[in-house]
């Protein structure tokens, strides 16, 4: 449901609506209302894009002349009407799903990319989290939100003459951002209270609306609090361990607790990477404090309904903390509870999951610690859905990567939030207005839009591109640039007829933004083309210790000032929402090349998507799932995860390829034209590419997956997990584990005939129940065949044996060897084998 009014200031009453209109972040995407605040203050709203610092700055004289302006009025009773219908229609949760999420998903990311005007992100990962809430908004999925308001957020960026990045970190001030302080029944404001050694720590809570959904930040500089205390929430990804700890608890503990304080019991909770997995331990130990049992059964009644999506695509990326830092700060918490050292490092050290001594030194590893203490996992692309199985397979020592499971929902992007006014228009003609809050339901909507359709309004886009990166490059000083042509530094020398080439995302060596410069002279004769031009245009941002991103962003600078480049390859300094929906809206074609497989989705190439963008990009991520010669163009779409290497062995030949598909495919293609003057090969393009991908690669696409396939399925089987059923599970677990070790084989034998191979095997199970047991005949892929995976038919029991088991299983024949048996557990309750690895091979 919408904001309560929050009023910090006097406003006239009969504009008393404007304070839930600017709280909600609706406006952020939902431009109907631009011309609102474009009335109240141009000049702010242009430069901001931030409704709520509209509202708050301009005078009180101003907004009593406007409450008696009748064109004004008429602006804004239509933006309360507007409003009004968005939170009562009916939605496709409303409609489709049975209220099995009433008690809401609570989501949890260390950041959140909504808009520029909330610069509480960084990059892709909190890119993805604001996509996913404007999305569940419009589908009306009721989610809440946690994360944390940062005073100073990610730092902003500025280039200097060398072409070295320089970092400032401006201050975030909470009055002027589109939030307001979370307050309670008595209209006192909302605090959490975490205990840290010596001492406690106040946490304030703040709200933002996003539609129907909540983001709820919690915020350490609270005036109580000691100095150091109150910056735990200052900058985001500090490179500091102890405040990535500290803000790790906050996030994690501070924000369970936060949900449990508002009385919001989530029917799931679904983290954004490892860095909020102590939400998973917070919402167990609350579980167990409730329900008066101990923590395993704690654990097995809340692990069912917990989620756990990553997008790291190197063991690295996993956030390790040493014992020394996690004893100094969850100490005090843990001896509140009655949870102990050992049982922490037990569920994520990473010596394998063992407990750990006092004097061991092995660290917790929070996705480690997010593993065993889910109920699922997923990826965010079927490629990196293999390599999740390759990272976590230490977490599974004795399974084999196929048999990790990890799942994947490929990620997808708010079409809403990224489209052009001139791509609205089309797709408003091709499909009607809301077609984003509900399924697609026209398979090719661009059937009956007209090729001088979709070429007018790429032209236009192009064009307002050039304008924008003209006063963009003036707005950087252009005219002090190191090169020889100021007029050409400050955009004069881009055309709006160029082939324009677009490639910005966070500069770091795996994503290798300095590809296109391997081969300076081919790159040049691609930009001087006098009958074929290209143009680019480049944007982005290297994390203030990546030493080697700061490089390749000089890199480029310096080939930027060459008298032959120079006006032709263009940088944009300080990357940001902003700056990356003007660059999506009008580039012609949209570079990614990572090294494969690094890239776990890719979404900025999505954003193209719905403009008409064409992508360009490594058969990695999301393009290795959309990718089709007919859409764009692949850099070595032969590529696989079995062949994959992560060195860079790959880096002179993808070049290479690059160049080539440019000279070759993509340059022409662009400049092939009919005697109308249109290239109809592109234009071919463009339909097949909105018609097949835009819809498929949306988050309204992603957050139907998530619901149907993972949040109504996992609160299905969480509601079987009632206490007395968990309790029992637990005490069954336990006592499965103290008789594993006694299970064996022995006696396998193989009898072939007709090219059939019939395997035996006896079993012993020490007591256990043959119904809670699995035998398994396997064989890894080979010449001779796939992957197979066979349960074997327990065919009797041992003569003279309470507990021995003869088993049985049939398959086409293959050398000896091939096939191997294994012993696991049976139990269709559970996720197997996340919640219980036990396994035994024939040795």
């Amino acid at each position: 449901m919408p904001l309560a009014a929050y009023t910090p200031r006097h406003i006239p009453e009969a504009l008393s609506g404007l304070f839930t209109l600017a709280l909600d972040l609706r406006w952020s995407w939902q431009h109907g209302s631009d011309d609102l605040w474009r009335a109240i203050d141009a000049e702010i709203w242009d430069a901001t894009r931030n409704a709520w610092l509209v509202l708050n700055s301009v005078s009180g004289e101003w907004l009593d002349s406007l409450a008696e302006n009748d064109t004004f009025k008429v602006l804004y009773e239509r933006q309360l009407e507007d409003y009004h219908r968005f939170t009562h229609a009916q939605t496709w949760y409303s409609d489709d799903c049975k209220g099995e999420l009433d008690k809401t998903v609570a989501f949890f990311c260390m950041e959140y990319g909504l808009t520029e005007s909330l610069p509480l992100y960084s990059g892709g990962l909190g890119v993805l989290a604001g996509d996913y809430l404007k999305a569940a908004s419009d589908l009306g999925v009721p989610v809440v939100a946690v994360g944390l308001l940062y005073q100073q957020g990610y730092f902003r960026q500025n280039i200097n003459a060398e072409g070295q990045q320089l970092e400032f970190y401006p201050y975030n001030d909470p009055t002027m951002l589109p939030v307001a302080p979370l307050t309670d029944q008595d209209k006192q404001w909302v605090r959490v209270v975490i205990p840290f050694a010596g001492r406690s720590v106040r946490l304030r809570a703040w709200r933002a609306q996003v539609g129907r959904c909540e983001l709820l930040l919690l915020d350490s500089n609270d005036p109580r609090n000691e100095p150091g205390d109150r910056g735990i929430t200052s900058e985001l990804y500090s490179s500091n361990p102890e405040k990535r700890l500290q803000q790790e608890i906050v996030l994690g503990i501070g924000g369970w607790r936060l949900l449990r304080k508002l009385g919001i019991e989530p029917a799931v909770c679904h983290i954004n990477e490892g860095h909020s997995a102590l939400a998973f331990l917070e919402r167990a130990l609350s579980w167990q404090s409730d329900h008066g049992t101990d923590f395993e059964t704690a654990r097995m009644a809340t692990r069912a309904t917990n989620l756990f999506t990553t997008h790291t695509s190197v063991a690295a990326g996993f956030d390790h903390f040493s014992p020394s830092l996690i004893r100094l700060y969850l100490d005090p918490w843990m001896n509140g509870n009655g949870f102990t050292m050992d049982q922490l490092m037990s569920l994520g050290s990473s010596s394998g999951g063992h407990s750990l001594r006092a004097s061991d030194d092995a660290s917790l590893n929070m996705a480690q610690l997010a593993l065993n203490l889910c109920g699922r996992i997923n990826g965010v692309s079927h490629i990196h859905q293999q390599v999740t199985k390759a990272l976590l397979q230490p977490y599974f020592p004795r399974w084999p990567a196929a048999d990790i499971p990890a799942e994947y929902v490929t990620n997808g992007v708010h079409t809403p939030s990224w489209d052009s006014p001139e791509a609205d228009e089309v797709w408003t003609k091709a499909c009607g207005q809301d077609r984003w809050r509900r399924p697609m339901e026209i398979m090719t909507p661009m059937a009956d839009i007209p090729d001088t359709d979709l070429w007018s309004m790429r032209r236009s886009q192009r064009s307002r591109l050039v304008r924008y990166l003209r006063q963009r490059l003036s707005s950087q000083h252009c005219e002090h640039a190191r090169g020889n042509n100021p007029s050409a530094a400050c955009g004069l020398l881009l055309d709006n007829e160029t082939l324009t080439l677009g490639f910005a995302r966070r500069f770091t060596d795996y994503k290798r933004p300095d590809l296109l410069l391997k081969d300076q002279t081919r790159l040049l004769a691609l930009l001087n083309n006098r009958d074929k031009p290209l143009q680019i245009v480049l944007a982005g941002k290297a994390h203030p210790q990546d030493h080697r991103g700061k490089e390749l962003i000089k890199h480029w600078k310096e080939f930027s000032y060459l008298p032959d480049a120079e006006g032709k390859v263009v940088f944009i300094e300080d990357y940001d929402l902003g700056v990356a929906a003007q660059l999506i809206q009008g580039v012609d074609v949209w570079l990614n090349c990572p090294r494969h497989p690094w890239e776990a989705c890719g979404t900025s190439g999505m954003k193209v998507l719905v403009n008409g963008g064409l992508n360009l990009s490594q058969y990695d991520g999301w393009w290795a799932e959309a990718w089709s010669e007919d859409v764009g163009w692949a850099i070595r779409p032969d590529a696989n995860f079995e062949a994959l290497s992560r060195s860079n062995e790959h880096d002179h030949s993808d070049a290479m390829e690059l160049y080539n598909l440019l000279e070759n495919e993509v340059v022409p293609a662009f400049y092939e034209v009919n005697g109308d003057g249109r290239p109809e090969g592109w234009i071919k393009r463009i339909r097949a590419s909105m018609n097949g991908l835009t819809a498929r690669y949306s988050a309204n696409r992603m957050i139907r997956e998530y619901v149907e396939s993972f949040y109504l399925p996992m609160v299905k089987n969480g509601n079987l997990r009632t206490p007395d059923t968990a309790a029992a599970m637990a005490g069954e677990y336990q006592e499965l584990a103290t008789q594993w070790s006694r299970l064996r084989f022995s006696s396998f034998e193989v009898n072939e005939s007709d090219g059939m191979q019939t395997y035996t095997v006896d079993a012993y199970l020490d007591g256990l129940s043959e119904r809670r047991i699995t035998v398994e005949l396997v064989a890894d892929a080979s010449e001779y065949g796939p992957r197979e995976v066979r349960e074997m038919t327990m065919k009797h029991q041992l003569e003279g044996s309470g507990h021995g088991f003869m088993y049985e299983c049939t398959v086409a024949a293959r050398p000896h060897g091939h096939f191997t048996p294994r012993l696991r557990v049976r139990d269709e309750r559970l996720n197997l084998p996340l919640e219980n690895a036990s396994v035994l091979w024939l040795k």
